[in-house]
């Protein structure tokens, strides 16, 4: 995604107009910089402005069963909203160097003098 670009995602309940946060941001690439998230990329974020509702294509869900005379189609049109990206906000401690996980030491185990 770019800034500029729109986007359809499943229906969300935001009027037209209206900004949104999307933080769930799996991956950020910028030229050569590139950032994976593992499975996020923390403190990133996306922010959009809503531009209405849509009706996504008609799917035909047919059943039959044979020798039996029975047959069964409906129809279903998922709801979706429509986004346009304003900003993609990278992650403050990223910009530096990147943070180092912490690891558990195990306990020494001593012996009694027995």
């Amino acid at each position: 995604m770019t800034p500029g670009q729109t986007i359809d995602v499943e229906r969300l309940e935001v009027a037209e107009g209206d900004t949104v946060e999307l933080d769930g941001v799996l991956l950020i690439a910028d030229g050569d910089k590139v950032t994976v998230g593992t499975p996020t990329v923390d403190g990133a974020k996306v922010i959009a402005t809503s531009q209405g509702e849509g009706k996504g294509k008609k799917i035909i869900v047919f059943k039959y069963k044979p020798k039996v005379r029975y047959r069964k189609k409906t129809g279903h049109r998922q709801l979706y909203t429509r986004l346009a990206i304003d900003k993609i906000v990278e992650p403050k401690a990223s910009q530096g160097e990147p943070t180092k996980k912490v690891r558990r030491r195990k306990k020494e185990v001593t012996e009694s003098g027995a």
